[in-house]
This record gives C-alpha cells, sequence and structure tokens, in this order.
C-alpha cells in the first residue's frame, strides 16, 4: 500500500495543502499548494465567510496538481495554550505466549490518558517517554515477553474550541479532519538532528503575525508559548516609516531587504510610488537596518522567552518560519545567540522554504505515529491511486498539433 499523507496548515499569511509520499522512507511531494489566507487572526478562525472560499481554492489547486481530490488531512493546531502533562498508563498482556504487540502498547498509551483530559480540552498526541514490562525497564517493548507493560507519556491537550471551529468549517467543504499536530510537534519533527535526541533544546518559528518558542527534552515537547510579533510586523515598520502599502513593503524586505544591515549596500536602490503618489529611492543599507532592528527584537524575545520556559540548560536552538527566509537571516543570528544555534534548511524538491516547516513536519510526525501503532494508511483509495498513477489516463492529441499530424500522416497512408 501507498503511504501518502496530506497536511494542512492554515497560517495568517498562507494556507498550506502538502500531500507526500514515503517511499523507502523519503518524503517526496506530490502537491504543494498555497493560497493567501482569508479570516484567521493569529493562528485561529476570526471570519468564516472569508477563510471558507480560500479552503475551497486551496484545494482546488490541489485537485488541478493530483487529477483527483484531497478529502482527508492531518491539521496543524497552532501552539496557543499547548498543555503537557505527564501521565502513567498500564496494559496487561493477555496473550497466550504473553508477547508484547502494538495493540498492548496502544492499550497502555489509551490508560495514561484515562479520565485525564477535562472536558474542554482536545488530547492532539500521546508521546511515550519510558517503558518498563514487569519491573524492568526497556528501550522498546515490542515482541519482548512479559506480563505488565507501562509506560510514561507526555499527553499534549488544546482547548476544544480553538479546534472545534476549524472542524466545523472543513467538514462544511466535506474534508475530514484524521488527526491534529501541534505546529511545535510539526517544527520538531521536520528539523531536529538525531544527537537531538538526548538534548534540551528549542525550536523558534517566525510565523507572520506570531512567532512560536518551543522547549524540547529528549525529543519530548515540554512547553510552548506564543510571542505576539512576527513577519508582518517588520512589513508595517516599513509602510510606515515610506509611507508605502503593506503589499510594497513586503516585496522591499523580500527581494531588496537583508537580515543584517552590515552586508547591505547603500548603491542598491529601488524606486516605489508612496501612498501620496510620490516617487520614492529607497536603498537597501536603510532598509535593512528597519528589518535587523525587528528581526533583532523578535529574536531577543525569543531568546527571553526561552529562559522564562525552562530553568535547564538549553544545548541547541533551532529556528525556521517564512521570516526566516529573509537573506542573511544566518548572520543575524550569529550576533543574537550565543547558544548553538542552526537555522533550518529544507531540501525537500516541491517545498523548499522555511515556510512550509510546520505542514512537511506534520507530515513526517504522523508517519511516525503510523509506525508506533504498526499501522498503514493512505490519503487515497486504490481506485483514487490508479487515477494517481495514470492507469486511466489517455493521451489527447489536437489534430492541428505537429504531433496530431504525424499521427494523421502515418496512419491515413
Amino acid at each position: 500500500m501507498r503511504k501518502i499523507i496530506a497536511s494542512l496548515d492554515i497560517g495568517s499569511n498562507t494556507i498550506k495543502l502538502i500531500v507526500g509520499e514515503f517511499i523507502k522512507n523519503k518524503l517526496n511531494i506530490l502537491c504543494a499548494s498555497e493560497v493567501a489566507s482569508k479570516g484567521i487572526k493569529k493562528g485561529l478562525v476570526a471570519r468564516k465567510d472569508e477563510l471558507i472560499p480560500a479552503l475551497k481554492e486551496t484545494f482546488h489547486k490541489a485537485e488541478e496538481m493530483l487529477g483527483i481530490p484531497v478529502k482527508e488531512v492531518v491539521l496543524s493546531i497552532p501552539a496557543y495554550y499547548t498543555e503537557a502533562k505527564i501521565s502513567e498508563g498500564t496494559s496487561t498482556i493477555t496473550s497466550e505466549d504473553h508477547l508484547i504487540t502494538h495493540q498492548d502498547l496502544i492499550r497502555a498509551m489509551h490508560a495514561a490518558s484515562y479520565n485525564k483530559i477535562a472536558d474542554d480540552e482536545e488530547l492532539i498526541s500521546i508521546l511515550p517517554t519510558a517503558y518498563k514490562i514487569d519491573n524492568a525497564i526497556v528501550k522498546n517493548p515490542i515482541n519482548m515477553i512479559g506480563h505488565k507493560l507501562s509506560l510514561k507519556a507526555v499527553l499534549i491537550t488544546v482547548p476544544k474550541a480553538s479546534v472545534n471551529e476549524f472542524l466545523k468549517v472543513l467538514d462544511s467543504i466535506g474534508i475530514k479532519v484524521i488527526d491534529f499536530v501541534t505546529t511545535s510537534l510539526g517544527d520538531y519533527a521536520l528539523n531536529h538532528l538525531k544527537e537531538f535526541g538526548s538534548k534540551i533544546g528549542a525550536i523558534i518559528n517566525i510565523g507572520e503575525e506570531t512567532t512560536t518558542v518551543s522547549i524540547f527534552n529528549k525529543g519530548i515537547l515540554t512547553r510552548a508559548e506564543v510571542i505576539e510579533l512576527g513577519g508582518s510586523n517588520i512589513d508595517k515598520d516599513i509602510s510606515y516609516i515610506y509611507k508605502i502599502t503593506k503589499k510594497d513593503a513586503r516585496s522591499l524586505k523580500e527581494h531588496l531587504g537583508l537580515a543584517v544591515s552590515d552586508m547591505a549596500a547603500s548603491e542598491e536602490r529601488i524606486t516605489v510610488t508612496d501612498r501620496l503618489g510620490e516617487k520614492l529611492v529607497i536603498n537597501q543599507l536603510d532598509l535593512s537596518e528597519i528589518i535587523e532592528s525587528r528581526l533583532t527584537e523578535i529574536l531577543e524575545l525569543s531568546q527571553k522567552q526561552i529562559n522564562l520556559l525552562t530553568k535547564r540548560e538549553i544545548e541547541y536552538i533551532i529556528i525556521t518560519g517564512g521570516s526566516s527566509e529573509i537573506r542573511d537571516f544566518n548572520k543575524l543570528l550569529d550576533k543574537v545567540f550565543t547558544k548553538p544555534h542552526i537555522l533550518g534548511k529544507i531540501d525537500i524538491v516541491g517545498a523548499r522554504n522555511n515556510k512550509f516547516s510546520t505542514g512537511l513536519g506534520i507530515i513526517k510526525y504522523y508517519n511516525g505515529r503510523l509506525k508506533l501503532k504498526n499501522k498503514e494508511y493512505s490519503v487515497f483509495n486504490l481506485d483514487e491511486l490508479e487515477i494517481l498513477s495514470g492507469v486511466h489516463k489517455k493521451v489527447s492529441i489536437n489534430e492541428n498539433s505537429i504531433l496530431g499530424k504525424l499521427f494523421g500522416y502515418f496512419f491515413d497512408s
């Protein structure tokens, strides 16, 4: 069975629908549909009437690329009010041979969450941290012999109110949500390195309106907080100072600006028209000073937030999100951080931009959950997979085209 997973990341700037397939454990992008977001404020539903058309367009674009509709998604949930709880669960091994299976593991995970979730909370992930068979600590209990499996786990929850609105909107356009993944878990799944598995670190995702700071201890999400600043604040700064539209400000940031003014040149210039209709010459040096000032503030606030979220020694910091794509961003990180830091880099054909970090990470995270539960899944059924593979596709040849005329020549002769 082909393993194809679709993720939906509804951001404040864009809606991103990614369909990816795992082939020999390597993620390949089949489709990446992106549409300007509407009706979203700081990651939450604000205006359904504006969001629904934008979502429909996103799924329509994906269908045009794939040839079949996407009807099921794993949905990203913003880190707003994410809560992590420590819990324990136990499962009795009832099989005759007492061989521990994935089903025993799932029962222990369910036991860890039983009666632990409040009525107004939604459980979106159970992360096992330690296993014990009878009285012996083990690394992986699957296929081992025992009478009782116990585990410690972190339960990740969010308020139901923050997910119910998304469910209602997606259900109204015929889209089924098969699971939720918080943005922090997606970012970690995509960007972490194997050596981070035993360390304590942080991930900073600089989005459009907010910046999310997440703490991970040995690969387990422990805390997450949101800073009310993001890439749009840079656009507002540029727009205010030069008295230009936010659209022009964003274009200047993306095409002329640098993250550090040290690397900028005053000779590099662009002429724009301000809101009064007057021509204005903007040079790269002045523009970059504006960008660097706001980015430095965001990064320094992120550093302070890390210190508030944990008293433990941080061993790595990963920075990602769309705003980290500003040129020379890595040089600004060297100026701000003294801790070991890494700028996220996506090297997957079809989505080589940090704005896809969460969406790609969700696919990788969900694939890991499928492996843990020993389950197979594809967003498409067998008939749809045949269409996707081109089994039923027919080649349409215009008789007026060169190829059509050649066919006519050979078959008419």
